[in-house]
């Protein structure tokens, strides 16, 4: 009963260490792109306090807006609907496209009253290149790790081969 108990506590530290990780990660890709946004469009510390809420209170509403479709597209396989059916999926893509801009279009107005259209097309162009910088990382990040597997596996086959000598 206390290996159980033990095993039991060792997994939920793991699990909260894992979850630990995964925040600490997203708070630095956050951090990050605080950063960059601020630097770009060279805020005002008075532009700052009011730009951030509305940007935050944007992303978040478009983040629920993308989990809401994603939801709904979950688990859809296109190969097995109908003509009318995936004539339904298109248009819901479509619908989900035209909140989404008319929601930028929303905020957009509303930053206007915070920053200048220069700024707003510089927001525009810090986000774009924010998502290339975090797309190559990734990519690197998994190129890195293809190294070392074969890195990793080099090594255990030249062991496994002194040993075999």
């Amino acid at each position: 009963m206390k290996r159980i108990i033990i095993l039991l506590l060792l997994l939920i530290g793991l699990e909260f260490s894992v979850l630990a990780q995964k925040t600490s990660n997203q708070e630095k890709i956050e951090a990050a792109r605080i950063a960059l946004i601020t630097r770009k469009l060279n805020l005002t510390p008075e532009q700052a306090r009011k730009f951030w809420p509305v940007y935050n209170e944007f992303r978040n509403k478009v983040s629920d807006m993308r989990k809401d479709y994603d939801v709904k597209r979950q688990g859809i396989d296109p190969a097995k609907l109908t003509d009318a059916q995936k004539k339904a999926f298109l248009d819901e893509a479509f619908e989900f496209k035209q909140r989404q801009l008319n929601l930028e279009k929303e905020y957009s107005q509303r930053l206007l009253d915070v920053i200048s259209a220069e700024q707003i097309i510089s927001l525009r162009q810090a986000e774009r290149q924010f998502r290339e910088m975090l797309l190559k990382r990734i990519e690197q990040n998994k190129t890195d790790r293809r190294r070392m597997d074969q890195l990793r596996d080099r090594k255990r086959d030249r062991v496994n081969r002194l040993r075999d000598n």
